[in-house]
C-alpha cells in the first residue's frame, strides 16, 4: 500500500480543478460569442433584402409605391 498516500494526495489536490474551471468558463464564453455572432450576421441580409424590395417597388419619377 505504498501508493495510497500518493493517491490520497492526488485526489485532494485542487490545482487541476482551477484549470478545468477556466477551460469550461472560456469554452462557454466562446460558445456564447459564436451564437451571438451568427445571429447578428443574419440580420444585415434580412435588412438588405427588405430595402431592395422596397426600392424596386418605388417609381423613380413619381415617388409612389407600386402595389405588387
Amino acid at each position: 500500500m505504498e501508493h495510497a498516500p500518493k493517491l490520497l494526495s492526488f485526489a485532494s489536490d485542487e490545482d487541476g480543478a482551477v484549470s478545468i474551471d477556466w477551460v469550461v468558463l472560456t469554452a462557454s464564453i466562446v460558445a456564447i460569442g459564436v451564437v451571438v455572432g451568427s445571429n447578428v450576421n443574419s440580420i444585415p441580409g434580412d435588412v438588405t433584402s427588405d430595402v431592395q424590395t422596397y426600392a424596386a417597388s418605388v417609381d423613380p419619377v413619381t415617388g409612389t409605391i407600386s402595389a405588387e
